[in-house]
């Protein structure tokens, strides 16, 4: 299951994390949002011990979405090191963002 990050467990579970994360940018009222949100809990599943995969709801965690320039949703970004490494914007399909996520690990 997708974690839940958010401005008191972000810097622990993202920025300081051994692991590359993909952390999904969100909101309820977003349908591209709701679209990919199994493709998201999948990769969760699939990526378990390799990789670490959660979400930041926009609306309830503006600090974080403003301190990464989020502007659109969904956004989708790879940390490794403490560092955005990648960012993938939009509904895209599970194949487009395993390998975005394969190329990190």
């Amino acid at each position: 299951m997708a974690l839940t990050f958010n401005d008191s467990n972000f810097q622990n579970e993202v920025l300081n994390s051994d692991k590359p994360v993909l952390v999904d940018f969100w909101a309820e009222w977003c349908g591209p949002c709701r679209m990919i949100a199994p493709v998201v809990e999948e990769l969760s599943s699939e990526y378990s011990g390799k990789a670490v995969i959660g979400k930041v709801n926009v609306d309830e965690n503006p600090g974080i979405s403003g301190q990464f320039g989020i502007r659109s949703i969904p956004t989708l970004l790879i940390f490794k090191g403490g560092k955005v490494v990648d960012k993938l914007v939009g509904a895209l399909p599970k194949s487009h963002i395993a390998a975005k996520i394969e190329a990190h690990l």
